[in-house]
């Protein structure tokens, strides 16, 4: 990991960070082309307001639309074409309980995709059009993707989602406590989706996938739970987190997001310590390789020590996983839940290491705490007390990863290289 000039990076890679985000997330409806002459009237009243898009597979050749809301007795198909030639093709709509409501979950898997591709949509016969863009096949030109956790719904979370959008990211993603609605809340985990959707929205006029993992505020109870316990976060992603709450999103053949429960539904040791030992090894030809959980294995906040035959925060991670981490030569980890900007040195076993793990953090897209300073923790590099997210830009084998708070401030910038065999 190397420290990289801020206004080399800002230059060559952000030169948009600052630009007004002026786009609607909806097209008006004289953009879009008709199925057929005897298309039925469109219902330009129905717009749903809770609407964003995830991935349950390859987000090269697949898009998952979603949304929450009352069951209509209209055709909520999804219409979709390319946006450079529209032959429009219809995908099918399920509905599923948004538990402790009366509303459903509408949600679409379009598959056979092409990569690379922007792609219009609209639901049902409805005035308002959409855009999206599907991942390239390849990563022969720059890949930009955002993340942070510890979101909420006040000002702050909404300032840096607005912030978030302006980076123009293929995507972004949340590593736990989206909403905290503590799995008991379904009106505040309603209003995240609301704000998702309003602002999280590219220069361009598309929205913005998100990819997430559960924290402690997605779960009543926060740790060792059960699946039942975490209805609303599991009724909208429970579509790639099918059985278990981890899992790993492959991008092609260049990047693979690992992302991780630290606890809250599935033990970390035992059978996911077992899966992330067999996900890393079989990565190995990677680009990238980067593991995403919510609680920190390396605390910006909170003690790391355990007291009374407890583990402090983070133990039970650096006992388990941090060994993995550091034999297959995981590129990044990008931790959260302490609620601050966090850059470890490079470490093996807890130390400063040139050819170690460089752990990135620690959760404050919508909270905020005061860290410990580097000399009370010596494996930490930089800190600061702001709310921020970080961009990560993935050029050939190398990342750069610059955070940025809510004001617009560059808190920080560095740079990783792939310590793993070329393919």
């Amino acid at each position: 990991m190397r420290m990289l000039d801020r206004r080399i990076f800002l230059g060559s890679s952000l030169g948009g960070m600052a630009a007004a985000m002026t786009f609607p997330f909806a097209l008006a409806a004289n953009e879009r082309s008709r199925l057929t002459d005897g298309a039925a009237s469109p219902l330009p009243d129905f717009a749903p307001d809770t609407l964003f898009l995830t991935w349950q597979q390859d987000p090269t050749t697949t898009m998952t639309i979603q949304w929450v809301g009352a069951e209509v007795s209209f055709d909520t198909s999804i219409q979709y074409a390319t946006c450079d030639n529209p032959v429009w093709q219809i995908g099918k709509t399920i509905t599923k309980p948004y538990p402790n409501t009366d509303l459903k979950v509408f949600r679409s898997e379009l598959t056979g995709l092409t990569a690379g591709t922007e792609y219009q949509f609209q639901i049902g016969s409805t005035a308002k059009i959409y855009r999206f863009r599907t991942m390239p096949s390849k990563a022969t030109n720059t890949i930009q993707f955002v993340s942070g956790g510890d979101c909420g719904i006040d000002q702050h979370a909404i300032n840096t989602n607005i912030l978030a959008a302006k980076q123009e990211p293929y995507f972004a993603l949340i590593a736990g406590d989206l909403a905290y609605d503590n799995g008991r809340a379904p009106d505040t985990f309603t209003t995240y989706l609301r704000n998702y959707h309003q602002h999280m929205v590219d220069p361009k006029g598309r929205s913005i996938p998100m990819v997430t993992l559960i924290g402690n505020h997605e779960v009543a109870g926060g740790y060792q739970a059960q699946r039942k316990d975490s209805p609303q976060y599991l009724s909208l992603f429970d579509g790639f987190y099918t059985e278990n709450t981890f899992g790993t999103l492959d991008f092609g053949n260049y990047l693979s997001l690992v992302l991780l429960d630290t606890g809250h539904i599935a033990p970390i040791a035992g059978d996911q310590t077992d899966w992330l030992e067999k996900s890393l090894l079989s990565r190995q030809d990677r680009p990238h390789l980067i593991v995403a959980n919510h609680v920190p294995a390396y605390p910006s906040y909170r003690p790391p020590e355990g007291v009374n035959g407890k583990f402090g925060t983070g133990e039970e991670q650096r006992k388990h996983w941090s060994p993995l981490f550091e034999r297959f030569h995981v590129d990044v980890v990008l931790e959260h839940h302490d609620h601050t900007f966090k850059r470890t040195h490079p470490l093996t076993n807890g130390m400063q290491d040139k050819y170690g793990v460089l752990y990135l953090g620690d959760g404050s897209w919508g909270k905020l705490r005061i860290p410990k300073q580097p000399e009370e923790r010596p494996y930490l590099a930089a800190v600061s007390a702001a709310y921020h997210m970080t961009v990560h830009r993935l050029e050939g084998e190398q990342r750069f990863h610059m955070a940025i708070e809510e004001s617009g401030k560059v808190a920080d910038v560095c740079m990783t290289t792939n310590k793993r065999p070329s393919k």
